[in-house]
């Protein structure tokens, strides 16, 4: 069993696409479509959709606030490679939410809100291992 698609509910599916092509250098589907926006990610795909469109789709209440409860989060391979992504994001159009730091648990952390509010944690885990595909092997 396994999840196949993340989906972000997005008010510019476009914006939000080059966003996340840009910092993560990654590459849209030729799935993609208008409305939503597919990008590669090994195993699964991050799915950008309406906001509105996804609330309809799921048959709920557009009421997001800023804080929903979920954030994506990207591993990075050192401390430098976390102060890189984070500059990035911001000039990318991230609102700051927590500079990169030492976190408690003995790594490398930081928090940026992409141009919807969704949480993006990028940190260094020294505990979390990739794979020879660049996977966690956790």
């Amino acid at each position: 069993m396994r999840f196949h698609l993340i989906t972000l509910g997005v008010r510019d599916v476009e914006k939000a696409a080059i966003f996340y092509e840009r910092l993560f250098k990654i590459k849209r589907s030729q799935h993609s479509q208008d409305g939503v926006v597919f990008l590669k990610l090994g195993g699964i795909a991050l799915s950008l959709f309406g906001l509105d469109a996804l609330a309809n789709d799921a048959n709920v209440k557009n009421d997001c606030n800023n804080y929903r409860g979920f954030s994506l989060a990207h591993n990075a391979a050192s401390e430098a490679e976390v102060d890189t992504l984070y500059k990035e994001a911001v000039a990318l159009g991230a609102k700051q939410l927590k500079k990169p730091q030492k976190a408690f648990w003995g790594g490398y952390s930081s928090y940026v809100a992409d141009l919807d509010g969704n949480l993006i944690e990028i940190a260094y885990n020294p505990f979390f291992p990739f794979n020879n595909l660049g996977e966690l092997d956790i």
